[in-house]
């Protein structure tokens, strides 16, 4: 029987047998008992399923990876510590000293500080392009050393939507996969893979958790591309691992495995940034509500966009679900349901009226998130975003005065009354 998404976000994951505990159970353990040190060694050299240590894997993170897989229909995932961390091992699984990569210019501001700065230390080139850019200009941005492209399906915060099948078109027809930051749509809205993506990425943070509990992220592999087809691009994954004992992935684990598993026996073990067993099950119980909690962000972000819009205060509004929007039509396309909960808007009275309207706001609170059950308030460019030159926002689609807001649950008339009134101190 195949299931809607609703009953994956409830039930996905874990399925307990008779007897077994009906929640998913929490493994706050490091470590697992063997009789045997030759058991023992053959988890060491990947011919056994099993644990062994925290670290690399989990039940309680095994369980709630293998939900958000489903989720995104993809063959297998992992959890990290945080979305960063997701970004960083999706990217570097793949890239290392020498390669390069493609990338949107519209991704959130540590993803562009990660992408341009602490990857190119480690030898990792990147070339940033506009979501829009011409065909002639995404093709120049291809080198032979390069090992991917990576975008958000909606970049954070300039809210700009990524053509996934055009990128993904690109990306194939030089041998690399496309990854795909979901964090804001999740697979509620959008699943790229369906159009495309062969990796996808999360900050469960946001809207999966929901609730501003419990930082975490986690990596979807498809399982759609064929490693073995570039085998010279991806050596890491076809070529034999010595600190292994030789274990070729692909060979081993097959396609829809060996990216998963080379993420976690090699990242995993050499880097350590694992998702808590705790924290994962905080993010199970934000999962269960998933579905039904995106819509209503949805409603809330698109009530929101239609108020500021023609108000005379406000100078622009950005959000994928108004007619006038740049990015509507490929909203239409890969988000006809909605997109997300998520408005920004700049002001006639520029950066001080910004900074005056957000002192004013009582429902909404000032917090350097978004994406959860309660509306915040951000400006971009003084956080997030501060460590990027002019130029840098700019391409981003980051004005000075503009302010993200996340709208949450609560009721659309208060939210609206709430930001009427702080624009009546500007």
């Amino acid at each position: 029987m195949t299931e809607h998404i609703g009953t994956t976000c409830v039930q996905g994951g874990y399925r307990p047998g008779d007897g077994e505990p009906r929640q998913v159970p929490i493994y706050q353990s490091t470590t697992w008992k063997y009789d045997t040190s030759e058991h023992m060694g053959r988890l060491f050299d990947l011919e056994e399923a099993g644990y062994f240590y925290t670290r690399l894997q989990n039940p309680t993170n095994d369980a709630v990876a293998a939900k958000i897989a489903e989720l995104e229909g993809g063959a297998a995932a992992m959890l990290t510590s945080s979305g960063q961390a997701a970004n960083f091992f999706a990217v570097f699984n793949i890239a290392g000293a020498g390669d390069h990569i493609v990338a949107s210019s519209a991704i959130y501001g540590g993803t562009f500080n990660l992408l341009a700065h602490t990857l190119e230390r480690m030898g990792v080139g990147c070339t940033f392009v506009a979501p829009d850019c011409t065909e002639a200009e995404l093709e120049a941005a291809f080198r032979p050393n390069t090992k991917a492209v990576f975008g958000e399906t909606i970049a954070n915060p300039a809210l700009d939507v990524l053509d996934i099948e055009r990128f993904a078109t690109a990306a194939h027809a030089h041998g690399v996969p496309l990854i795909v930051d979901n964090t804001f749509p999740t697979p509620i809205m959008c699943r790229p893979i369906e159009w495309g993506a062969d990796i996808v990425t999360h900050s469960t943070t946001k809207y999966m958790d929901g609730h501003g509990a419990a930082v975490g992220g986690a990596i979807v592999d498809s399982g759609n591309f064929d490693w073995e087809a570039h085998a010279e691009k991806f050596p890491g994954l076809t070529q034999p691992d010595e600190t292994y004992h030789g274990v070729v992935y692909t060979e081993k684990f097959g396609q829809a495995g060996a990216f998963i598993t080379k993420a976690t026996s090699q990242l995993m073990r050499d880097l350590g940034s694992i998702q808590s067993p705790m924290n994962a099950f905080l993010l199970n119980m934000g999962l269960e509500s998933l579905h039904v909690r995106m819509p209503r962000h949805c409603a809330n972000g698109q009530a929101m966009a239609e108020f500021l819009h023609d108000h005379p205060k406000v100078r622009f509004v950005k959000y994928p679900g108004l007619p006038d929007d740049p990015w509507y039509a490929l909203a239409q396309k890969y988000l006809p349901n909605g997109s997300c909960g998520v408005v920004s808007f700049g002001f006639t009275g520029g950066r001080a009226a910004a900074e005056q309207f957000m002192k004013n706001l009582h429902v909404a609170q000032i917090a350097t998130h978004v994406a959860d059950a309660r509306t915040c308030v951000l400006h971009p460019a003084n956080a997030t975003h501060r460590q990027m030159t002019d130029e840098e926002l700019a391409a981003a689609g980051i004005a000075p005065d503009m302010v993200r807001l996340s709208c949450g649950l609560e009721d659309t008339e208060d939210l609206i009354a709430d930001v009427a009134q702080a624009l009546e101190t500007v």
